[in-house]
């Protein structure tokens, strides 16, 4: 009798443990697949939710929650696109008339010009008529106009072949550049002087204008605080990524042209090896 008593005790322990453990499992989300990678359920609902905000242009709220993915599921290998996913919207909300953290609504007062307020906020005539879907540079007074206010500035890293645009802290986009061969890119900090369309090249004496098969300095020039130095576009897309040019950053035309569109003079770039 005691016999069976002790085994009807450890009987139903066991039970319990399984119970237990069955009751643990089933709190955790089962895995589904989504974009071709195990995520877990609540990481496919994220994504599903930031794509029905993305189709409904609440653009604001579909970055914030690619951020929560990338932040909270940095295992999977789905994380590289969704981070490319945060920075296109990034851009989109930069040239968007949508109001973020880091601008403001500006009204025009009498008197007012577009290359005026883009002086007195420290930003560019371009971004001001891209994010307000200006077509001229004719304003009215009492209008109100998005202005960027948070300074930009650009880190390169020589080793990754990387340019990435940052306002505050906040890292807008990562571009892929050329840097110097031989090393001959400069390390430091320097600052946006020059910004020129469709840039002549002065090369070794010989004057190469735009369009010509020999320039190679593409559809923009971003000159820096040290002669002979900045960034620009290229003739040669298939070269970026490697070390090949002469000491200068080169990015494709259209990289450089939206880089032109969103940086001051005065901007600030810093090289890093």
């Amino acid at each position: 009798m005691k016999k069976k008593l002790l085994l009807l005790i450890f009987g139903i322990a066991a039970l319990l443990i399984i119970l237990g453990v069955f009751f643990r499992l089933a709190r955790h989300k089962a895995p589904v697949e989504v974009g071709g990678s195990k995520l877990c359920a609540d990481a496919g609902t994220l994504l599903n939710q930031a794509r029905d905000l993305e189709g409904k242009a609440d653009l604001l709220a579909a970055k914030a929650i690619y951020e929560k993915l990338v932040s909270e599921f940095f295992s999977s290998k789905d994380v590289m696109s969704w981070q490319r996913k945060v920075e296109e919207l990034n851009i989109r909300l930069l040239f968007s008339p949508t109001l973020t953290a880091e601008s403001k609504l500006y009204e025009i007062k009498q008197g007012d010009t577009l290359n005026g307020i883009a002086k007195e906020f420290h930003t560019t005539t371009d971004l001001i008529k891209k994010s307000n879907n200006l077509s001229g540079d004719t304003i009215v007074p009492g209008r109100k106009l998005k202005v960027w206010i948070a300074p930009f500035s650009i880190l390169v890293d020589k080793s990754q072949n990387t340019l990435t645009l940052k306002a505050g802290e906040e890292i807008i986009k990562t571009y892929t550049v050329s840097t110097g061969k031989d090393n001959s890119t400069p390390t430091g900090t320097f600052k946006i002087t020059d910004r020129l369309v469709n840039p002549t090249w002065f090369k070794e004496g010989k004057v190469v204008p735009a369009g010509d098969p020999e320039n190679i300095l593409g559809t923009r020039w971003l000159g820096f605080n040290l002669a002979g130095y900045g960034i620009h576009g290229t003739t040669e897309p298939q070269s970026l990524g490697t070390q090949v040019t002469q000491g200068c950053v080169r990015m494709s035309n259209s990289d450089v042209e939206e880089l032109y569109t969103i940086i001051p003079t005065g901007t600030e770039v810093t090289i890093v090896d």
